[in-house]
């Protein structure tokens, strides 16, 4: 059984682990955020949806996990694929953990996680040492739908790449305000690495006017100096409109 990060969308990422892995695929558990196209790549394989997304109807997890262990267990090669890097933000503790304990080896592909590719669209360090001393990646919401602890993070002194924060902008922008400049460089990318992308660079004082609270389609936002010489377009090409709707 084969956990595998798909990258941030654009295919030529894919690390050679992980086209190796998708060739040799007899079956595929596709997550809602890869790219659709990735199929191309495992032309042997049964390719099963198995889509998650926040706010829409998803694949139950018990589900997806019963499915793998099915498969696994009739001695098929299975891969279960996910977006970015598998082991960000994603359920895979849960699946590892479900496939240990039913018996099933697990192993892990990494991949390119959205707030590297975001930043290598922005043309900037994340841990540019003049500016903070690390990065921490937080996810908006926590397990039990709370905020994060907003004042500790700020006091980090480290780059905030936040995860699943596209639907809570204003909330995020109000809490970082308590405890951060006005001036704090942010910027959000949208679709990083894709012929989509969508970018913004502004103060984290106007964060929340300019960037519309509910912008559907998935993003990171990153808090911090080192964002200070982010780009949102060189040309002003891709670059407008940003926060694209989800698509119907």
């Amino acid at each position: 059984m084969v956990l595998l990060s798909a990258g941030p969308g654009d295919l030529e990422l894919l690390t050679l682990k992980a086209a190796r892995a998708l060739a040799q695929a007899e079956v595929l558990l596709l997550d809602e955020l890869v790219n659709p196209q990735i199929v191309e790549l495992a032309p042997q394989a049964r390719v099963v949806r198995v889509g998650k997304r926040g706010g829409c109807r998803s694949t139950p997890q018990a589900f997806i996990c019963r499915l793998m262990r099915r498969y696994a267990l009739q001695g098929l090669r299975v891969v279960r694929v996910k977006g970015g890097d598998a082991l960000m933000f994603g359920r895979a503790g849960e699946e590892i953990a479900f496939l240990r304990e039913a018996g099933v080896p697990v192993r892990i592909v990494n991949g390119i996680s959205a707030a590297f590719a975001a930043a290598a669209s922005l043309g900037v360090s994340l841990t540019h040492r003049e500016h903070c001393h690390g990065i921490t990646f937080v996810t908006a919401h926590t397990a039990d739908h709370g905020e994060p602890d907003w004042e500790a993070l700020a006091r980090s002194g480290t780059t905030l790449a936040i995860y699943m924060g596209m639907g809570r902008i204003a909330s995020i922008a109000a809490g970082l305000l308590r405890h951060l400049p006005g001036t704090t460089p942010v910027a959000i990318v949208q679709a990083a690495s894709q012929p989509d992308e969508a970018r913004l660079c502004v103060e984290l004082r106007d964060l929340a006017r300019t960037a519309p609270e509910r912008a559907g389609a998935p993003g990171v936002i990153l808090v911090g100096g080192a964002l200070a010489t982010a780009q949102a377009d060189a040309a002003g090409a891709r670059a407008a409109p940003l926060l694209r709707a989800a698509s119907a």
